[in-house]
């Protein structure tokens, strides 16, 4: 009975392909129509009244009056905020929505046109790094933390083309920063010292538009792959 019930979870597994590959195929469709965005990461804990969060909408605004997208994963927090920048200057504001049991429900700054849900971490991350062209990376927590070595290791081992790594807010990130210069790289040689350039420390919305603008100064915007 044990090997019976194993056998027909294995038999399901092998279904469950199909709907992975319509997630994507349905993510690839609708975000290759909305053009060049900015991928936005951070808390979904983040309360409107958060410095942060004011910095995400207003940084959202700018980035969205240069004509790109934003992007989030379509909750709450840092998510909202973003949306809410894009939305508030009739920016393109996309929301990858996943859906868990305890948390969340799209926020209201999202392009109706442009909510999508997933199932599936991964392929919700596939749809954050293809259409980007840079990543800025607000506080957060385990998934921002998820989110942001993903892009760092698919730039490191040249998956996807050096795109703009933006970690904003010195005060939050400096300790984390210095853990992989002192530690990781340093007494462990776990990282070389190059890979310390994939990314950049900011304070305030200017110094991520001047990144970006510098990085695509000789380049046009593309997918990542």
């Amino acid at each position: 009975m044990e090997n019976s019930n194993w056998f027909e979870k294995k038999s399901h597994d092998s279904w469950s392909v199909f709907k992975v590959m319509g997630e994507i195929v349905e993510g690839y469709e609708r975000l290759s129509k909305v053009g060049p965005c900015i991928s936005i990461f951070g808390s979904a804990r983040t309360p409107e009244s958060d410095f942060f969060y004011k910095e995400t909408v207003k940084l959202s605004e700018l980035i969205s009056k240069k004509g790109l997208g934003i992007i989030t994963g379509g909750g709450p927090g840092i998510m909202e905020a973003a949306n809410k920048g894009a939305n508030n200057v009739g920016g393109i504001s996309v929301g990858l929505n996943i859906k868990l049991p305890f948390e969340q429900e799209p926020n209201n700054y999202i392009d109706k046109e442009n909510s999508i849900d997933f199932d599936y971490f991964f392929v919700r991350k596939i749809m954050f790094v293809k259409y980007a062209q840079a990543f800025v990376v607000m506080p957060g927590g385990f998934g921002t933390l998820d989110e942001l070595f993903e892009a760092l290791t698919l730039i490191q081992t040249h998956k996807i083309e050096k795109i703009p790594v933006i970690l904003y807010g010195k005060e939050f990130w400096n300790g984390c920063m210095d853990w992989l210069k002192q530690v990781v790289s340093l007494k462990y040689s776990n990282i070389s010292s190059e890979d310390l350039d994939l990314f950049h420390l900011v304070d305030n919305p200017d110094e991520v538009l001047k990144i970006i603008d510098k990085h695509y100064k000789n380049q046009i915007y593309s997918p990542n792959f």
